[in-house]
């Protein structure tokens, strides 16, 4: 029934300019708007809303991900733009902080919230 409609993630912020300079600006999202509530990007078809709180805790696991063609090019450019891949002592990760999962290839960094986002793909 919702297979042919895009999706919409959600993420929570304390503090939208620094949402909006990391997801426009490092990432390369496009603003769309912003209200009283929420912070709005277009990702392609998709959106990410970032919901003002004043305060919350992350989630530790991954709330949001990308599928790139060419996982090693991604990590570098972010690299470079000052995005900070994180490391696990459980898990083996290349020098750029790559894991190889049993189906793709992983790499995790967070927002300026601490939600943690990632790449995975080929490359």
């Amino acid at each position: 029934m919702l297979a042919s409609f895009p999706i919409n993630g959600f993420v929570q912020t304390t503090d939208t300019k620094r949402s909006r300079a990391f997801y426009v600006g490092v990432l390369g999202l496009t603003f769309v708007m912003e209200n009283e509530y929420v912070a709005v990007f277009r990702n392609g078809a998709s959106m990410i809303v970032a919901q003002k709180v004043e305060e919350f805790e992350p989630a530790p696991s991954t709330v949001l991900g990308w599928e790139v063609p060419d996982i090693k090019a991604t990590v570098a450019l972010l690299t470079k733009a000052g995005v900070i891949f994180q490391r696990y002592d459980w898990m083996q990760q290349d020098a750029l902080g790559i894991w190889d999962s049993p189906d793709s290839r992983v790499a995790w960094f967070k927002d300026p919230d601490g939600n943690v986002l990632s790449v995975s793909g080929g490359g």
